[in-house]
C-alpha cells in the first residue's frame, strides 16, 4: 500500500470514528415534561430542563394549563405534544378529551392548538402509530379505544375509529365490573394494535389499517379448529388486571404488567399468537400489605426490566434471560415517595426517573448497565401530583 492510499485510509477511519462518536454522544439536553392530575394543587403540564450527563433538573415551571393531563406523547419530529384530559365528561358527553400543543423546546412552554373528544370516559393512555399519522387512545372507564388523526399542523382530527372492548370479565367484581382499556400501542409493523384491558384479563389484538386509521377485530389462527369465533388476544390468569405492556427489542416476548396481581406475565410470540411462559411477582417475599402495580419498561439493551409498586412504594428490578425471555427478580428499591406512578428511562439509558403522585416528587436513579441495579442519584424535585414523564430533545 502506498503512502497516498494509507493517508486516504487513515482519513477515512478518522472521519468514521468522528461520526460514530457524534452519533454516540447524541443530544445531552432534554426537556422533561410532567403530566399531572389537577384535582389538587397542579395546574397542568410542567417542564424541566434535563442534563443527561449530570442528571441535573432545572425547573421551567408550568408549561401549559390543562385539566388532568395524566398521560403524554410527542410526535416524531418533537414539535408537538399530545395530552389526554382524563375526565368523565367532554362538552356534556360521556368522554374525556385529548389536547394538542406546539412545543417551544428552548423555554419548554406549550401552546394549545386544539382539543377533541377522546371517544370514551377517562382516557388514560395515548400513543402514536408507527407512521406518526394517528394517535391511539385507551379510555379506562369507557372501555373503548379510539384513533385520532394527527394532522400535519399538529392539530388533532375527530376520531376516525372507536371500538368497545368486549370479552369475558375477570373475577374481581369491584375492579373488573366492565371492560377497562388501560394501554394501547401498534405493533412494529403497524399492522396490529395491542390493548391491555384490566377488566377482561386480556391483551386484545386489533387489526390496524395504517392508511385509514381503522381498528377491527380479527379471528385468531386457533379459531379454525374450534366452534364459533375467537378473537386475537393474549389471555392472562384470572384477576391479573393487565395495565401496561412492554416488548423485548426483538419482538419475541411480550411483558404484561398486572396491576391487581402486582406481577409480570411473560408471553412468547408465535406469529402474533402469544403463549404465557412465566408469571412472576414484582414484590419481595416478605411484603404483606396492599399493593397495585403501575408502570413497566424494558431497558434499551433488552437485558433488564423495571416495574413500579404502589403500596410497597418501590421499583422492582428484573434481569431478562435473552434466550427464554424469562425474568429473575433482582430486588426492590424504595421510590423515596408515596404512590409511584409512571417512570421513564432517560434517552441515554443510564438514568431512571420516577414520579411519586402522593408526595409530589420526582426521584432519580443511576442504572448500572452491567447488572441492571438502580442506585439513588441526584436531587429530588417537586411537582404537584406527577403521573407521567417524557423526554424531548431541547434546543
Amino acid at each position: 500500500m502506498n503512502k497516498g492510499s494509507q493517508s486516504v485510509l487513515v482519513l477515512g477511519l478518522n472521519l468514521f470514528l468522528s461520526v460514530l462518536a457524534g452519533a454516540q454522544a447524541g443530544p445531552k439536553q432534554y426537556i422533561l415534561y410532567v403530566g399531572t392530575y389537577t384535582t389538587g394543587n397542579s395546574k397542568g403540564i410542567y417542564a424541566f430542563r434535563y442534563d443527561a450527563k449530570s442528571g441535573e433538573l432545572q425547573s421551567l415551571g408550568l408549561a401549559a394549563a390543562t385539566e388532568n393531563p395524566s398521560f403524554l406523547a410527542s410526535d416524531k419530529a418533537n414539535e408537538h405534544l399530545f395530552a389526554v384530559n382524563e375526565t368523565t365528561k367532554y362538552q356534556g358527553q360521556p368522554s374525556g378529551g385529548v389536547t394538542a400543543f406546539s412545543m417551544d423546546r428552548k423555554s419548554g412552554k406549550l401552546t394549545p392548538l386544539n382539543q377533541v373528544a377522546s371517544g370514551g370516559a377517562d382516557p388514560c393512555y395515548i400513543s402514536l402509530d408507527r407512521s406518526g399519522k394517528f394517535l391511539l387512545v385507551a379510555n379506562y372507564t369507557g372501555g373503548t379505544v379510539s384513533v385520532l388523526p394527527a394532522l400535519a399542523d399538529g392539530r388533532l382530527g375527530e376520531a376516525v375509529s372507536v371500538e368497545k372492548n368486549r370479552g369475558t370479565l375477570g373475577p374481581n367484581k369491584e375492579r373488573q365490573d366492565a371492560p377497562h382499556a388501560h394501554w394501547i400501542e401498534t405493533s412494529a409493523g403497524n399492522r396490529f394494535a395491542y390493548v391491555a384491558d384490566l377488566g377482561l384479563d386480556e391483551v386484545l389484538i386489533y387489526k390496524f389499517d395504517g392508511e385509514k386509521g381503522k381498528l377491527s377485530r380479527g379471528e385468531s389462527a386457533s379459531s379454525k379448529n374450534q366452534a364459533g369465533k375467537e378473537f386475537f388476544s393474549a389471555r392472562l390468569s384470572p384477576g391479573t388486571g393487565p395495565r401496561h405492556v412492554a416488548f423485548s427489542p426483538d419482538g419475541k416476548f411480550m411483558y404484561v404488567l398486572g396491576e391487581m396481581s402486582a406481577s409480570v406475565t411473560v408471553l412468547s410470540n408465535d406469529n402474533e399468537t402469544y403463549h404465557s411462559i412465566q408469571q412472576i411477582s414484582s414484590l419481595p417475599a416478605e411484603f404483606s400489605g396492599e399493593n397495585t402495580a403501575a408502570e413497566i419498561a424494558i431497558h434499551p439493551s433488552g437485558k433488564f426490566l423495571y416495574t413500579s409498586n404502589r403500596g410497597a412504594d418501590s421499583l422492582a428490578e428484573f434481569s431478562v434471560d435473552p434466550a427464554s425471555g424469562k425474568l429473575t427478580l433482582l430486588g426492590n428499591i424504595s421510590t423515596f415517595g408515596k404512590t409511584p406512578r409512571h417512570f421513564a428511562i432517560d434517552p441515554t439509558g443510564t438514568r431512571l426517573l420516577v414520579a411519586n403522585q402522593d408526595t409530589g416528587n420526582i426521584v432519580q436513579y443511576s442504572i448500572d448497565t452491567t447488572t441492571g441495579k438502580l442506585t439513588r442519584a441526584g436531587k429530588m424535585v417537586s411537582v404537584p401530583s406527577p403521573v407521567c414523564l417524557i423526554f424531548v430533545p431541547a434546543e
